[in-house]
């Protein structure tokens, strides 16, 4: 009884397995890790023609913003942030170097500039008690 139990379980835990894996592999899909969005996809870079990134948010551009959409691009920025700092490390253990080095304070620049437009518009903001409540959130970040 125990042995059919124990080999019972064994089997049927690895006929879900096998089940789950064909599934995903009938419908077509790539199972999705998370850990993938703190490392950077490869691309292929031709030789002749280097990869060129963008340049760091201006405090003008985002004073235009509303503040959803500053609040998706700060977690846009720190998410690639992490990317960058993730693939920074794995690469110094690596003693590889790490290229394109400049566009870690570039996202540093776009993301203290967000929390200078919100700070800006915590002062401006009438009611005292939310400018305070604004502040602290702000200084939470």
């Amino acid at each position: 009884m125990f042995l059919s139990r124990v080999f019972g379980r064994a089997l049927l835990g690895a006929a879900r397995s096998k089940h789950c894996s064909t599934t995903a592999a009938a419908a077509g899909s790539e199972v999705h890790n998370p850990l993938k969005e703190f490392f950077e996809p490869d691309r292929s870079t031709d030789g002749d023609k280097p990869v060129v990134y963008g340049r760091s948010w201006k405090a003008s551009e985002l004073r235009l913003k509303s503040w959803d959409d500053l609040h998706k691009l700060w977690y846009v920025l720190l998410k690639e942030k992490n990317m960058l700092m993730t693939q920074r490390q794995m690469l110094n253990a690596q003693n590889l170097r790490f290229p394109n080095p400049e566009r870690i304070p570039k996202v540093r620049k776009s993301m203290c500039r967000i929390k200078h437009v919100l700070t800006e518009r915590a002062i401006e903001e009438p009611d005292p008690r939310r400018s305070a409540e604004m502040k602290r959130m702000i200084n939470g970040l």
